[in-house]
């Protein structure tokens, strides 16, 4: 069986492994010059830094096993510290413990972050009667009506935003924060739901004390060349620089155009975003492509810098911070990437690396900006948090323009109809961060499951009519 896999980013990486494990011939098309998608490794200050994704939680298996099966599992790194921040109400301030995406069990963990009246409001859940969470319902909107919006600017938000670059009013509990969905569903009060998710993960993880996220040493860009490393080895053809311009159901199988050259394989996994899945799919499912259409995206920026501890006053402490959207800043984050990272610190001891994220979905007139302004404002706003006042010796700017899908309320209903519509085309199945979640874990998932769906299509399908490579 020839499977072809559209999209070289980690969910396509992913899907790959997968298929050559269950006995397929893998051809790989990746549109830009590299692999890996968001996870892009670097060098700044002749460093190896992450300009992309740096970590990926460590209580889910797939990114795990994945980095194990592509020989990184003596690489995997928990970060350093595990003292976090938030700048608010004018300081920066200890993130608080005891809290679900922001929502707490207890609302005396938010003082400071949130005003009193804030946490008099927060507390005010345990009588309020019940409020109905229906089939989906925005987080920002369920945890204001229960805690008071304070609750949801100051900390709800920045943490979702840190992850989908997102609206809190806009996006889905039931697809960002299930467990907190379902328990939402059973209790009258939001506070006694947290409890509940609280109670239910500490019994289902009996050791506690483990590492929520994990890094690799030199960096989560590693992953990708690894991976397909490995896929190679095992047989895959991998192309880059190899734009699919047309798909094409042929007979019991497939035709994709790719960079002028004419490919038939028995399946495809289609592993790119929606716009460009949305393009390939307008003629063979018009349903599926328009709901893809709908699904929007976020742009953001990384700025990493990196300054010699000689120039720095103080040196900045924990792994960095976050940003409300509230407080009008320009910056949304930033990571001090050499106290949270032990091999960032271990390159240079004379050096110190940190970087800033902007753009939020709905704000993104800070990215017209070009990359000098972005350094500064990044410059800007870190003299105002932590009295930062050093240049740095080497800065860089990384635009990922479309990078973060977005996860409205009603978004896994819209994924549940593009899968319905697509299970009329056999041997064609879609995965990535616009599907089944954005972190690395869930978008190797999501690839593992497209994987296995074109496999099992495959094992009542007439076998490839030639086994010459890729049958161009």
């Amino acid at each position: 069986m020839h499977v072809i896999v559209i999209g070289g980013g980690i969910s396509g990486l992913a899907a790959a492994h997968r298929l050559l494990e269950g006995g397929a011939r893998v051809t790989v098309l990746e549109s830009s010059p590299r692999l890996g998608g968001k996870l892009y490794a670097g060098r700044i200050a002749d460093a190896a830094v992450d300009l992309g994704a740096e970590s990926m939680l460590a209580r889910r298996p797939e990114g795990l096993d994945l980095a194990r099966a592509a020989g990184l599992g003596d690489a995997l790194q928990p970060p350093a510290t595990g003292t976090a921040a938030v700048w608010t109400r004018g300081e920066v301030r200890p993130m608080p413990t005891g809290h679900v995406m922001g929502v707490p069990a207890d609302p005396a963990v938010l003082a400071g972050i949130v005003s009193p009246d804030g946490l008099a409001r927060a507390a005010e859940d345990a009588e309020l009667p019940r409020t109905e969470v229906g089939e989906d319902v925005a987080v920002g909107e369920y945890v204001a009506a229960r805690l008071g919006r304070e609750v949801v600017d100051r900390l709800v938000e920045p943490l979702l935003g840190g992850v989908y670059a997102g609206d809190a009013y806009r996006i889905s509990m039931r697809a960002s924060v299930p467990a907190l969905f379902e328990a939402a569903r059973r209790e009258r009060s939001l506070l006694d739901a947290v409890r509940g998710v609280q109670q239910r993960a500490a019994a289902g993880r009996p050791e506690q004390g483990g590492p929520v996220f994990m890094g690799i040493e030199g960096g989560m860009g590693r992953l990708p060349g690894a991976v397909a490393d490995t896929c190679r080895a095992a047989g895959a053809d991998i192309r880059t620089g190899a734009p699919v311009s047309e798909l094409r159901r042929t007979g019991s199988g497939w035709t994709a155009v790719a960079a002028g050259r004419r490919l038939e394989a028995d399946a495809v996994v289609l592993a790119v975003p929606a716009p460009a899945a949305a393009r390939l799919l307008a003629g063979l499912s018009p349903a599926a492509a328009a709901e893809l259409e709908r699904i929007e995206y976020a742009s953001m920026a990384l700025v990493t810098m990196a300054f010699r501890r000689r120039d720095l006053a103080r040196v900045p402490e924990g792994r960095g911070f976050l940003v409300p959207a509230t407080d009008g800043r320009a910056i949304k984050a930033s990571t001090f990437s050499t106290n949270k990272w032990r091999w960032n610190a271990a390159q240079d001891p004379g050096l110190f690396v940190l970087r800033t994220s902007l753009g939020r979905y709905g704000e993104e007139e800070v990215l017209d900006r070009d990359d000098a302004d972005l350094v500064e404002l990044s410059l800007g706003d870190l003299r105002t948090a932590i009295g930062l006042t050093a240049r740095p010796v080497a800065s860089t700017v990384t635009r990922w323009n479309g990078g973060l899908p977005q996860y409205p309320v009603g978004h896994l209903d819209r994924v549940a109809r593009v899968r319905r519509d697509l299970a009329a085309l056999p041997g064609l199945a879609v995965c990535g961060a616009a599907y089944d979640g954005v972190g690395i874990p869930a978008c190797i998932a999501s690839a593992r499951t497209a994987a296995e769906s074109v496999l099992h299509s495959g094992s009542r399908a007439r076998p490839a009519a030639a086994p010459d490579a890729a049958r161009e």
